[in-house]
């Protein structure tokens, strides 16, 4: 589903030049829900952008969906990206102007949908997080979970093959952040790929699979068996 490697990104001015990421190597199955943790500075934002066609790459290799995505214009990653990912932010990324069912009718609109498939599919996606009743409310009348959760149904909309998330539960208080995460996982069940970035050592354990940047590279996170229940771990071999 998600292949990278030796996927480098480098930032260069006139006087200063910077390894955001050095020969990161990630394969990421269809179905999987992966966590990709590390300190502030370590690459994580890098490879989300690098990842979700929004940022290109200094130099290896990156298929998604089997499609390499190197040396494609503009307009074709924006293609792929529209077709194949979802997003979820931590700022939720809602425009206050429009209601529920016309924030989730954005990127359909950039695809070109006809008018009645886009309202069964945000019909379906807001009645799959639990606010079918409330599309015509704007983003200033809910609460930080429920705005979390139009986001998703934005991101779902779509029906994308790849659901990017970064610190998805990071502007929510914790019973909140376990609703969203709970639904996360649902996603997840029904067969989407999730890569989620997270600061949360609780969160990252709720994946299936811990990721690991430190500068710029990545590794596994293998949970010991006997500790794992305590959220014990320890990182391994390059993913």
């Amino acid at each position: 589903m998600l292949d990278m490697r030796q996927v480098a990104k480098v930032y260069r001015t006139e006087l200063v030049e910077t390894h955001a990421l050095r020969s990161l190597d990630l394969h990421v199955r269809e179905g999987e829900f992966v966590a990709v943790t590390g300190p502030s500075g370590s690459g994580k934002t890098t490879f989300l952008n690098i990842a979700g066609l929004l940022e290109t790459f200094t130099g290896g290799e990156y298929l998604l969906d089997g499609v390499d995505v190197k040396g494609l214009g503009d307009n074709a990653r924006s293609k792929l990206r529209n077709e194949k990912i979802g997003f979820i932010f931590q700022g939720f990324n809602l425009i206050p102007d429009l209601n529920l069912f016309d924030n989730v009718d954005v990127p359909l609109r950039y695809r070109g949908m006809p008018a009645s498939e886009r309202k069964l599919r945000i019909e379906e996606a807001l009645g799959m997080v639990g606010l079918g009743s409330r599309m015509k409310h704007y983003p200033a009348e809910l609460s930080g979970g429920q705005q979390q959760r139009v986001a998703i149904a934005r991101a779902l909309a779509g029906s994308p093959r790849l659901l990017l998330a970064d610190e998805p539960t990071g502007n929510l208080d914790s019973q909140m952040a376990r609703s969203v995460l709970e639904l996360i996982e649902d996603i997840n069940a029904q067969g989407t790929t999730i890569v989620m970035v997270t600061h949360d050592p609780e969160l990252a354990a709720r994946a299936q699979r811990n990721v690991h940047i430190v500068d710029g590279m990545a590794t596994d996170v293998v949970r010991e068996p006997r500790l794992a229940a305590a959220g014990a771990d320890r990182p391994a071999t390059s993913a």
